[in-house]
């Protein structure tokens, strides 16, 4: 379990790039993501396919398959709305503090949070 909660800490920028694509709309093929991306930044389309598998592993985004032309294709949604991730985020990140700092990052929280 702790191993999964810090997968949140190592997004890279193009991933929650990808994640702020989906979380404007709520399912998208590879292309649309892609499409999505190449407005603001020189991306391959494959790129974009390892980042969603990447996520997905990470139990980020879901996909369904379909069936197409030639074969299948995933459509992508997030697994948590914004809010959601930016909560479990948070929350994972003040649970990894206390696990290994312990009372110096209890005491911080309280002298922090306490004004």
């Amino acid at each position: 379990m702790q191993q999964k909660s810090l997968s949140y800490l190592k997004l890279s920028p193009l991933e929650a790039e990808v994640l702020q694509c989906l979380w404007e709309k709520e399912k998208m093929y590879v292309r649309d993501i892609y499409n999505c991306l190449k407005k603001e930044r020189k991306v391959a389309l494959t790129s974009i396919a390892v980042i969603l598998d990447r996520l997905h592993k990470k139990g980020l985004v879901g996909r369904e398959v379909e069936t197409s032309r030639g074969g299948f294709r995933y459509l992508y949604s997030a697994a948590k709305d914004q809010k959601e991730f930016e909560r479990t985020l948070v929350e994972n990140t003040v649970n990894t503090l206390i696990s290994r700092f312990g009372k110096t990052a209890l005491s911080y929280f309280n002298e922090r949070f306490s004004r």
